[in-house]
């Protein structure tokens, strides 16, 4: 009788039935869509989305509800062949969040399988014995043909138990491969209040949304080594927010490039930043944006621990 109560604690009233809880992992290579995907099971905002590979850096967690049953997505960073010690973090961060779900996605872009990316993710779950559910994303843009080739092709590896045929960003196939993947959940309690659609704390959103913005204005200049840590938040008696954050990069010529003539490509940035972010918190913001030069951030422990991912040693 215990368990039956500690089952439905963070039940809603009325809920029928014992409550189920799982996650879910996403991996893939970069650009399959992950994010796109992640949006759509949620329903909210949670990733951000940019036309950049590898923007993902953090575990960012979405929450999504079907029924009884609450899934929690743990969206992983793509994974590739790391050159630098940040890429080696961000594939291990990848695994590490495949290791810990009760279900894995794979999600692959139809129109441009990237053979090698995804050849060594399969090799990678089969070495840890785990099966995946294999998504098969921008079937709007793929022919029939080959959409069937690819699938059967892959299904010759045997790591998959399912194929779903999915278009991330027009929302076809989503609601089926989230009924599924409610099934797949264990019984248990809740995680999360019905309401939070995401726990990623709010200071790591929102420096996620002035890095999007940066990125969308600034694609061809900037390298991915750039960071935004949001250093002040505070919440104003009149219901307001102000945030103060700072855009890290690792040499003072890249300064000028962010800064813009006479400050505008960061004024840009920050009006960007600020109209989602009021949009996002529905409340009014003031952003105070600095840009500092911070030479080899990308080799400092603190930073990687601040992203929430593991210093690699070699």
């Amino acid at each position: 009788e215990n368990m039956e109560n500690e089952m439905n604690r963070n039940a809603p009233e009325g809920a029928a039935g014992p409550t189920r809880c799982g996650f879910v992992a996403i991996i893939g290579a970069p650009n399959a869509g992950k994010s796109t995907l992640l949006n759509q099971l949620v329903g909210s905002k949670v990733a951000i989305v940019t036309h950049k590979v590898q923007t993902t850096r953090s575990r960012i967690r979405g929450i999504a509800m079907e029924g009884n049953t609450q899934i929690v997505f743990v969206d992983t960073p793509g994974i590739f062949k790391p050159k630098r010690r940040l890429d080696k973090a961000m594939v291990e961060a990848a695994w590490g969040g495949a290791g810990d779900a009760d279900a894995i996605i794979l999600m692959v872009d139809a129109e441009y399988e990237r053979e090698e990316d995804l050849e060594r993710i399969i090799e990678g779950l089969k070495s840890q014995g785990r099966k995946a559910i294999l998504v098969l994303n921008k079937i709007d843009a793929t022919s029939r043909e080959k959409l069937l080739k690819l699938a059967g092709r892959l299904n010759e590896t045997g790591i998959f138990t399912d194929t779903f045929m999915i278009s991330a960003m027009k929302g076809s196939g989503v609601a089926d491969l989230r009924r599924h993947l409610a099934g797949m959940m264990p019984a248990g309690p809740w995680h999360y209040p019905e309401d939070q659609a995401a726990d990623v704390p709010l200071r790591s959103l929102a420096a996620e949304v002035t890095r999007e913005k940066l990125f969308l204005r600034l694609h061809d200049e900037l390298p991915y080594s750039l960071t935004v840590e949001t250093e002040e938040w505070e919440q104003r008696k009149d219901g307001s927010i102000r945030i103060q954050q700072v855009i890290f990069l690792e040499r003072e010529s890249q300064k000028k490039i962010a800064l813009g003539k006479g400050g505008q490509t960061i004024k840009k940035v920050g009006q960007m930043a600020r109209e989602e972010l009021e949009e996002m918190l529905e409340t009014r913001v003031h952003l105070f944006l600095f840009v500092k030069v911070r030479e080899n951030w990308s080799d400092d422990r603190e930073r990687y621990r601040e992203m929430g991912l593991d210093f690699p040693t070699e």
